[in-house]
């Protein structure tokens, strides 16, 4: 039976579904999309869940996904939240110079926050998006009020211990159909539920005039990924200095079966011995795989 996604332009057409998935029995909260202005005339995007209450929670996605990577999770948790696409991923807009840097993205994402948000929040960054985080949490300490950094450190190497995630998004531009794409992602261990993988993948993919599948966001028209093509095996070396200043201190989870080997764990221990490390079972994609348990986890640590 094919796993191809239903033809539809509606971008929350799955949300019933993840809704019955995470075993949600109230009501869809209201789910809309919203963006701010930033640098250069961009914009950056997102989805704000629970209506206008101020968001409670902010989570950012990591390199290649989108927001909707975390709806599963965001009704699960079942609170006011804001998902936002990173620069260049989603509907928020690329950037001329191509520059998707840890550094780069946070500028744009504490923007977009002192307009979005009306408070403290509970951060939450998967991948790329956690060491954004990191970043955006010492930029606006009296904005972030927990921070959650989710199966990345600043240790991390981008060819060598993410180098399966670098060849999953620029070695292969484009597709036959959503199956193709989903088979490939199983084969790089960035999931197994072909369900939730087909969702992903219709939510990320659109389809050219020769009716090719290709990626939508910039990074997989690019020849490397962020801090992968400058030579230096510890391009994120300078985010510890963010994580060490900051108060309360950071929680790592690390996903089982992601990409953090237990050397790079052992280095979080040692620069940051008053931060929690929580080892969770799953993949990299933790959130789109676990998405209850991750909730639980975000729920819990934003007490």
């Amino acid at each position: 039976m094919s796993s191809e996604a239903p033809s539809s332009d509606d971008e929350f057409r799955f949300l019933a579904g993840d809704a019955a998935r995470v075993g949600r029995s109230a009501p869809l909260p209201r789910v809309e999309r919203i963006s701010a202005p930033v640098a250069e005339g961009r914009a950056v995007s997102g989805l704000r869940f629970g209506g206008p209450a101020d968001p409670e929670f902010v989570v950012l996605h990591g390199a290649g996904l989108n927001a909707h990577s975390f709806d599963p999770a965001l009704l699960a948790l079942d609170r006011p939240a804001l998902s936002l696409d990173l620069p260049g991923h989603g509907r928020s807009d690329w950037r001329a110079d191509a520059d998707y840097r840890p550094e780069r993205l946070a500028a744009d994402i504490v923007t977009a926050l002192d307009r979005l948000a009306g408070g403290p929040v509970a951060l939450l960054g998967h991948s790329l998006g956690g060491l954004t985080a990191a970043l955006v949490a010492d930029a606006r300490p009296r904005l972030v009020r927990r921070l959650v950094v989710v199966d990345i450190t600043p240790g991390i190497t981008p060819g060598g211990n993410a180098g399966a995630v670098v060849e999953f998004i620029t070695g292969q531009r484009d597709y036959a159909s959503i199956d193709e794409i989903v088979d490939r992602a199983i084969a790089f261990g960035i999931g197994s539920d072909r369900t939730a993988l087909t969702r992903g993948v219709a939510l990320n993919t659109r389809r050219r005039p020769d009716g090719r599948l290709e990626w939508t966001h910039h990074l997989a028209h690019l020849d490397a990924l962020p801090g992968s093509g400058n030579g230096d095996p510890h391009p994120y070396a300078p985010i510890w200095a963010s994580l060490q200043r900051l108060e309360p201190p950071a929680t790592l989870v690390r996903a089982q079966h992601g990409i953090l080997s237990d050397d790079l764990v052992g280095e979080w221990r040692d620069r940051l011995p008053n931060n929690e490390i929580l080892t969770v079972p799953g993949p990299h994609n933790l959130h789109e795989a676990e998405p209850v348990l991750l909730a639980s986890i975000m729920r819990g640590l934003a007490l």
